[in-house]
């Protein structure tokens, strides 16, 4: 209490104003949870935590911009008493504006189950209507009443926080010292953890709960964090226009146009009660035209070519869109992440952090995802423990091995150390694992280059079969050398037999493979999204090469049933290994740079730009211009309707896939 006495009076003023924002935010905290907890839920005090530090971001992001303006004397309310009634004035204002987003926020809730965001500013669009079921709803009057009073005693209490918080002479050095270490303290605060990403909304989703999580966000994080995807909300009308056509395309069982219902209940008579362990490696960059399967003269991945003899390989998978955040998206929800730019991924939106996924009816199964990075990119971490039960997630802080660059530990001891772990489980296993390195600084540990030889080649060769500089190619090679590395340890473990393994790329590059593919497969981009897919388990698949085109989103339904799963399936996501279904084979795509989205399936790239409206059609197998005939006009006409189906579908469902068991 002696060392706060000794702080300078304007310090100690901002301090105790603080200190009444966070009461404020605190008690309502508590509200929120004695008004909405589940039944039998029990006291989270993670939650309350979480919920304290994003309180104190808020406060500290005040704090600052407070200790900024009285660094100015005119503006200093201890010092000039105009401006003490200008801030007496301005903290009740704020304040107001504090008790009317929880006002809104706990009223939000309790209309749709969902923390105040950016979609209620969709409700100005019938404003008459949204506005009179409110005033016929909620008691508005009464409310703001009440909020008029707090406001009013908070003013007097902000009045006689100034009265007992003189200014103080100091000499100027300390005065600095004690300045300086107080505005980094707010920085603290305002950046809301130590290391390399701050407090974003989905540290709230790494509770593993939703309830927990809504409990610990305020509604200034929330209403902010999806401020930037207020117009990327799917359109009713045409979601229901498209129905018949995507209610087609994925089988519904029970089709209903009224309720929009997309669910495939899959079930499966499992007598032998045995179910295999799988393990996804989303691959980085990993494209397909730069790797060997393509035919590549570089032989850039051997080992792996090896692996896809001997295993199922898709040779024409794509990834519905670019980059990594959307790729990790497509993988584990079976949906495409079709929102926003590249700055505004699914990932980042909270509205949207609640799925139903597949993974989960992998009942029995412990769950595992490893990265050798930091999972707070993109906000990947909240999503992964929001909606994955009981997930372990192993990033760079749980490794042994040492951080190589910017993206953590490397690839080969990222594998090495997840095999070790998968060796040692009891039970059947769904894990994913991540790679980094064939990615940008192109970092080959140096302790590997003894068994792992670089090489050269001319520049002319290197731009011809897809590669920037021999950097990337090595790098690209180096993946190759990181998967050899993984199976020969897995080999020799127990669960090696009974495990399906499934390699794709997050996505691929966008690059010049004319020397490998028809000319639209550049000129279009397709080369962002062709990725190798291989689903490799010797003693349980049959090797087979096949040409039909499939998309990312296709994994998990497809692992579930090869692991003789029921299942609930309400995504965009179809089980590769149907026998029954044989209608014709398509692959969504959204380019979020050009605009563009569009279907490819084994003959033809159909896409359309949603700036201009402009429609184009290219040949995926050969050079030659898409002749205009009765034929070609019914396959354009075929794949825009289902572009626009799918494309819309995909909006709705990200918003509502919530979940359901």
């Amino acid at each position: 209490m002696s060392f706060y006495k000794k702080l300078p009076g304007l310090v100690r003023w901002i301090i105790a104003v603080l200190l009444v924002f966070l009461f404020v935010m605190t008690a309502y905290r508590f509200f929120f949870f004695f008004k909405y907890n589940p039944p039998g839920k029990p006291f989270s005090g993670s939650a309350f935590l979480m919920g304290l530090r994003f309180d104190i971001k808020f406060v500290s992001i005040l704090g600052v911009v407070m200790l900024a303006l009285c660094g100015l004397p005119f503006v200093n309310p201890l010092r000039n008493k105009i401006a003490k009634k200008i801030w007496m004035v301005l903290l009740s204002v704020i304040l107001i504006v504090v008790l009317l987003f929880y006002v809104v926020d706990y009223f939000y809730y309790d209309y749709l189950q969902q923390r105040l965001n950016a979609s209620i500013l969709n409700y100005s669009s019938d404003a008459s209507i949204s506005t009179h079921m409110v005033m016929e709803s909620y008691p508005v009057f009464k409310t703001l009443f009440v909020v008029l009073l707090i406001a009013l005693y908070a003013f007097y209490i902000f009045n006689r926080m100034l009265k007992n918080h003189p200014a103080t002479e100091l000499p100027k050095r300390k005065f600095s010292i004690f300045y300086i270490l107080f505005f980094l303290l707010l920085a603290l605060g305002v950046f809301g953890k130590l290391g390399q990403f701050n407090l974003r909304w989905s540290d709230a989703f790494s509770l593993s709960d939703n309830f927990k999580a809504n409990l610990s966000l305020n509604p200034f994080q929330s209403f902010f964090s999806t401020l930037n995807f207020k117009d990327t909300r799917p359109d009713i009308k045409k979601v229901r226009a498209a129905y018949p056509e995507i209610a087609r395309y994925l089988n519904v069982q029970q089709p209903d146009s009224v309720h929009l219902n997309y669910e495939r209940n899959v079930v499966t008579n499992n007598v032998t009660g045995s179910h295999p362990n799988v393990v996804i490696v989303i691959c980085e960059s990993f494209s397909m035209y730069r790797s060997s399967m393509s035919g590549n003269p570089l032989n850039t991945t051997p080992y792996f070519n090896s692996l896809c003899k001997n295993g199922v390989f898709f040779d024409r998978c794509f990834t519905p869109s670019y980059p990594t955040a959307r790729g990790v998206w497509a993988t584990v929800t079976s949906l495409p992440d079709v929102l926003g730019d590249n700055n505004r991924s699914a990932s980042r939106n909270p509205e949207v952090v609640n799925q139903q996924l597949i993974i989960n009816d992998f009942k029995g199964y412990d769950k595992f995802y490893f990265l050798g990075g930091d999972p707070s990119w993109a906000n990947i971490k909240g999503v992964l423990l929001n909606n994955i039960d009981s997930l372990h997630l192993y990033s760079q802080e749980n490794f042994k091995a040492k951080k190589l660059n910017v993206w953590g530990i490397d690839d080969k001891n990222l594998f090495l150390e997840a095999n070790n772990t998968l060796a040692k489980q009891q039970r059947p296993f769904f894990a994913i694992i991540q790679t980094a390195d064939n990615h940008r600084p192109y970092s080959i540990p140096a302790g590997d280059l003894g068994e792992f030889k670089k090489v050269n080649y001319t520049d002319d060769s290197i731009h011809k079969y897809g590669f920037e500089n021999i950097d990337q190619l090595n790098a690209f090679r180096y993946t190759d050398f990181c998967y050899q590395q993984f199976f020969e340890a897995a080999k020799k473990e127990k669960y090696f037999d009974n495990t399906i393994f499934v390699f794709v790329g997050d996505h691929g590059i966008a690059g010049n493979a004319s020397a490998l593919y028809p000319s639209s497969w550049t000129e279009q981009r397709l080369t962002q999204e062709h990725v190798p897919l291989l689903f490799y388990a010797p003693k349980l698949l049959q090797p087979k090469l096949v040409h039909t085109v499939c998309s990312q989103v296709d994994i998990v339904p497809s692992v579930a049933s090869l692991s003789n799963l029921s299942y609930h399936n309400n995504s965009m996501g179809k089980n590769l290994f149907d026998t029954i279904d044989n209608a014709a084979k398509y692959a969504f795509i959204i380019d979020h740079d050009t605009k563009n989205i569009g279907v490819v399936n084994d003959r033809y790239f159909y896409l359309k730009n949603l700036s201009t409206k402009k429609e184009t059609i290219v040949s995926v197998t050969d050079n030659n211009p898409v002749p205009v005939t009765a034929t070609t006009d019914s396959i354009k006409n075929n794949m825009a309707k289902l572009t626009t189906a799918y494309y819309e579908t995909a909006r709705y469902l990200l918003f509502n896939n919530k979940r359901k068991y």
